[in-house]
């Protein structure tokens, strides 16, 4: 089955737009962040995986311990791979996403609805 003609361009988009309004990211969208997206797109990687790692990677950042070291602020998509490739070897429980989407939601948005809700 092919993409329709825009399907990789309406796919980068709409990850990027999920990566630009993740918590922790500077909100800017790089040319290597543009070129890995589309490099998901073309390995198959479904855009709901993609935003299930950047919600668990968010929350693994957000419910950190109080004491510990500030993080510094997410500059390239690429930050996010090794959780998408760890999603993609092991898939998480659906019910563990949704536990992470209610307690994501008032940080997190963007997250928490499903990607083809998204707008670009």
């Amino acid at each position: 089955m092919h993409d329709r003609p825009d399907a990789a361009a309406d796919y980068v988009d709409r990850l990027l737009e999920l990566y630009r309004r993740t918590p922790g990211t500077l909100g800017h969208v790089r040319r290597a962040d543009r070129r890995l997206a589309a490099s998901l797109h073309a390995r198959g990687v479904p855009l709901e995986t993609v935003q299930a790692a950047l919600l668990l990677a968010s929350a693994r950042r957000a419910f950190r311990p109080s004491s510990a070291e500030p993080l510094a602020p997410i500059t390239s998509l690429h930050y996010f791979l090794h959780v998408i490739d760890e999603l993609l070897a092991s898939p998480p429980d659906p019910d563990y996403l949704d536990h992470l989407r209610r307690r994501m939601a008032p940080l997190a948005p963007a997250l928490v609805m499903p990607p083809n809700h998204q707008r670009p």
